[in-house]
Formats: C-alpha cells, structure tokens, sequence
C-alpha cells in the first residue's frame, strides 16, 4: 500500500491510531457506538489490516476502545479514562497510600459536592437518593457496602456538572476502596451520618452544608486512620485536646443539683 500520506519517521500504527481518534471526534462517535470493521478502516486508512490492528490495540490500552473478539471494536465507556491512570497500584505502602489519598480528597470533594449543590439536576439526586438507600440498607443489614459508596462519590462527581471532575474519580475510587479495607469498615454510623448530610445539602441546592458536610466525612476518616497509624506503630491513641477555656463555659456547665 502507499503510505506517502504518512509520516515516514513516525511509527504508522501510532499515526493510524490518532486518525481513529479523529474519525471517532468527527463522526461524534459514543460509549458502546461501533466502528467500521478492520477491512474496511484497512481501506479508508490506506494501510494493510494489521496495521489496523496493532493501532486498535494502541487504543483499547487507553480505554478508548473496547474490542470484542468475534464481534468488533466499539467506544469504550468513560472514554480515555483508565482505572488507574496514576499508577497508583504500584505504591507498596498501602498505609502511606491511603493518608496521603485522604489528603488529596480533602482537598478537592468539598469543592466537588459544593459545585453538585449548584448544578445538581433532578436526575443527579434521584441518582444520589437510590445509592444511599441502598448504602443505607447494606450497612444496617451487615452487608457490603463498598460498590455504592464508591458509586455515591462518582454521582457526586457527575452532580458537578465539571467536565473534568468526572475524570478525577479513580483517584476517589481508589482512595474510597483503600480506606474501606485498610480499616475494616469500622466507620459504620459516621458514614451513614455524613453521607445523608452531603445527600441533603445537595437536594436542598445549599452549597456551604454540603462542602461543610464533606469536610466532616473526611475529617472522620482522616482522625480514624491517624489514631490506626499510631496504634500500629505502638504509640498511644491521641485523645482530643479541649481548652480549658472552653470547659469553662456557662452554656457547657452542668446545672446544680
């Protein structure tokens, strides 16, 4: 085949790869849509089929395609969004892994659930409501409860209406999932507490209470972890400092006998 078209200093499969791109954009292609079979992309793209086939496969590793032996290549869901796209899963120090994940969250899903009370459609918190109330009964039965609470975070995610904060998740997913084994699902009643708090904020469109309401999901799992860590590392259990100051106040005085 002539490929004079092509770049010559360039591998063709990486060059036919990002014309698939393109011929994905142009024909506004979506999640689960088919594309053309490897004979017929072989023609169009003026190269042979294994061509073709080795740029299919450049782009399946991205998550751009998913290909279905015997039945055909199709765009993949959450298109170009991998699992893990940071490599997270090859940290060795899951305990290290999880602390510094829990920072990451604190910093970006208040803004997140903040942004979902604005912009949160009737869809969005039917979505929110049917997870919970699902998280809810796993949680009360004494059942797993991970997929929801992974799933809850996402619709959160979505509820932004931020293209970009949906390609954020799996760094939530993987933070929510650590979390959860590292400490044994002991945080039962706090998290049902502060994720019917974010589900109100957001269904009330008050974008203060439901970053508020984050911050104080967050903040349980950071202390909790912390107080882990250092009983895994043989020290003593921090008890919360109150000031004095505060002990001395008339509203927190109990009334005389």
């Amino acid at each position: 085949m002539n490929n004079t078209d092509y770049d010559q200093t360039r591998p063709l499969a990486e060059q036919v790869a990002e014309r698939l791109k393109e011929y994905i954009l142009k024909r506004k292609l979506k999640s689960g849509d088919k594309l053309p079979t490897e004979a017929k992309l072989s023609v169009e793209m003026n190269v042979a089929r294994s061509t073709v086939r080795e740029a299919i496969k450049r782009l399946e590793s991205q998550n751009i395609l998913t290909v279905r032996h015997g039945v055909g290549s199709f765009v993949a869901d959450n298109t170009g969004l991998t699992e893990d796209p940071l490599g997270l899963a090859f940290f060795e120090d899951k305990w290290k892994l999880t602390e510094d994940l829990l920072e990451i969250r604190t910093i970006i899903e208040p803004v997140i659930a903040e942004l979902a009370a604005r912009n949160a459609t009737a869809e969005d918190i039917a979505e929110l409501d049917r997870l919970y109330t699902i998280m809810e009964k796993h949680i009360l039965n004494g059942e797993d409860y991970l997929k929801e609470d992974i799933q809850f975070h996402k619709a959160i995610s979505k509820a932004s209406g931020n293209l970009v904060v949906p390609n954020l998740t799996p760094i939530i997913t993987t933070a929510v999932q650590l979390f959860t084994e590292e400490t044994h699902r002991k945080l039962l009643q706090e998290t049902l507490e502060t994720h019917r708090a974010v589900l109100e904020a957001i269904r009330n469109r008050d974008s203060v209470s439901a970053k508020d309401a984050m911050v104080l999901h967050l903040s349980y799992n950071r202390n909790y972890f912390r107080q882990m860590m250092r009983e895994r590392a043989g020290l003593p259990v921090l008890a919360p400092t109150v000031p004095s100051w505060v002990l001395e106040l008339d509203e927190l005085k109990k009334p005389e006998e």
